[in-house]
């Protein structure tokens, strides 16, 4: 497969997907969109073995294995995902210990379904969340990695949150309670409230406990929001602000994220976007 379409297939993972993201990623200068575009369509497939594959544990060892073999220059020429990063590891300094640790965080999903303690959530956010941003700090802010790490990591905690709060439902289907057990005790909150689905007081409590921490981490990216280049400055600033806005929109709905999948309307986005 060709290098453009190998990057064209690359965005349709991604509009298909993630709407929020495509939308403010589009405003990127050319290149700098592609590459983003093919970090993403890594970080969904990696996701897709673990939540859709028929059998995750193997399929997800496969693609550790590929992804080793990738880093050495072979890889499947007729895979466009492998084709757009191989472009992608040759023009920018690639974090490959940030793409290691996504891979890792996948990992945890298949035998991790609990967590105790907001310090293990964390954790695992990190492995899930925050290794994107440090994988796409060399696209979109090169030399400027250091700098802007803690604030990356910072935004990947938010959002990971974020989507926990938003996906409460989603994940209980699939039998996993991101909610950690501390939180969930020191509110009164008992699971069989959780899975009953019940929007209690208690409830709301640990939902806007974990907001108010989500909250704290977006506040903390934003503080070095203005080392990013401006061209990355306003899409990196755009997509934080339009994921905040999924808890205004939770809010605004009676935080029923059990039978609901929320999402922020298009006029919302479009007004956060045109502020910037």
């Amino acid at each position: 497969m060709n290098l453009k379409d190998s990057y064209t297939s690359c965005e349709k993972v991604i509009a298909m997907h993630s709407k929020s993201f495509y939308k403010a990623f589009s405003l990127l200068p050319k290149e700098k969109r592609k590459a983003v575009w093919a970090v993403y369509a890594f970080c969904r497939t990696v996701d897709d073995i673990v939540d859709e594959g028929k059998n995750s544990t193997e399929e997800l060892a496969q693609f550790k294995q590929d992804f080793q073999r990738f880093l050495t220059g072979i890889y499947d020429d007729e895979n466009p995902m492998w084709v757009a990063l191989a472009d992608v590891f040759d023009n920018y300094e690639m974090d490959i210990e940030a793409f290691s640790g996504l891979i890792t965080g996948q990992e945890m999903d298949l035998t991790i379904n609990r967590y105790r303690t907001m310090e293990e959530l964390l954790n695992y956010s990190y492995y899930v969340a925050s290794t994107v941003g440090l994988m796409l700090l060399p696209i979109l802010a090169p030399g400027k990695t250091a700098i802007l790490k803690e604030g990356a990591i910072s935004l990947g905690y938010a959002m990971q949150i974020t989507n926990i709060l938003r996906d409460i439902g989603e994940d209980l289907e699939m039998g996993r309670i991101y909610l950690p057990e501390e939180i969930m005790e020191k509110y009164e909150l008992h699971e069989d409230e959780l899975r009953a689905g019940i929007v209690s007081p208690q409830f709301i409590a640990v939902w806007e406990d974990l907001a108010d921490k989500a909250e704290c981490h977006y506040k903390k990216a934003f503080e070095t929001i203005h080392e990013y280049p401006l061209s990355s400055r306003v899409p990196v600033k755009g997509a934080a602000l339009v994921y905040r806005e999924i808890l205004v929109t939770i809010r605004s709905k009676e935080y029923n994220v059990f039978r609901e999948k929320h999402f922020v309307p298009d006029e919302s986005k479009q007004a956060i976007l045109a502020c910037l």
